[in-house]
C-alpha cells in the first residue's frame, strides 16, 4: 500500500442510511472480496430480498463470500496478504448478532464468549494486511431499548464499534446519505 492510502475504513450509520452504498463506492478496485455477514433465513422473504438488492448492486467482477459465523470473519482477516484484493465487510451488526446466537447470549448465557469473539476480530482487523471497509450500524443515537435483549446488543455494538474505530485509520458515519467524516486518514486517534 502507497503513502497516503487508507488501509481501514469504519463506515456507520442508521438504518437505511446509505452506509453500504457508501462503502462499496469507496472501493474502486475491480476485484473486490465482499464478505457477507448476514446468514439466511429461507422463510423470511423480506430478509431474502433484502439480500438480493445487496448483491444486485454489486459488480460482477466482486468476489462474495458468506462468513455467517464469528469465527469464519475472524480467520478471513486474519489471513490477509498486502496483495490481496480489497476486502468489505457488511456487516457488524448481523456479524454481532450471529456471535449472540451462537453463545447462547440472548438467554443469558456465553457474554464471555461474544467478548472474546469480539476481542479475537478487533485484533484481525488491526492485523489485516490489504484495504479494509467494514460497515456497522450506529445504535448509539436512539432511546435505550426497553428489553434485555435489545440493550444487550445495543452496548454490545456500541463497545465493538468504540474498539474498532480505535484502529482504523478512517471512520465516517453516514446520516440520510451523507458522509461525515469523524476521523480522516492519518488523522489522530
Amino acid at each position: 500500500m502507497g503513502c497516503g492510502v487508507t488501509s481501514r475504513t469504519l463506515v456507520l450509520g442508521g438504518a437505511r442510511s446509505g452506509k453500504s452504498a457508501h462503502a462499496e463506492g469507496l472501493l474502486t478496485d475491480d476485484v473486490v472480496t465482499y464478505v457477507a455477514t448476514a446468514r439466511r433465513y429461507p422463510d423470511d422473504a423480506d430478509w431474502e430480498l433484502r439480500i438480493a438488492q445487496h448483491v444486485a448492486r454489486r459488480p460482477a467482477t466482486w468476489h462474495t463470500v458468506e462468513a455467517p459465523a464469528p469465527h469464519d470473519l475472524t480467520a478471513l482477516l486474519t489471513a490477509t496478504a498486502a496483495t490481496d484484493p480489497p476486502i468489505l465487510v457488511d456487516d457488524l451488526a448481523t456479524w454481532l448478532a450471529g456471535a449472540l446466537d451462537d453463545a447462547g447470549a440472548w438467554e443469558g448465557h456465553g457474554v464471555g464468549e461474544v467478548e472474546r469473539e469480539c476481542t479475537a476480530l478487533v485484533n484481525a482487523v488491526a492485523q489485516t494486511k490489504t484495504r479494509l471497509v467494514l460497515v456497522s450500524a450506529e445504535v448509539g443515537l436512539g432511546v435505550v431499548p426497553s428489553t434485555r435483549s435489545g440493550r444487550l446488543f445495543r452496548d454490545h455494538l456500541g463497545s465493538l464499534n468504540a474498539r474498532l474505530a480505535e484502529v482504523c485509520d478512517e471512520v465516517l458515519l453516514v446520516v440520510a446519505g451523507i458522509p461525515l467524516r469523524l476521523r480522516e486518514a492519518g488523522g489522530s486517534r
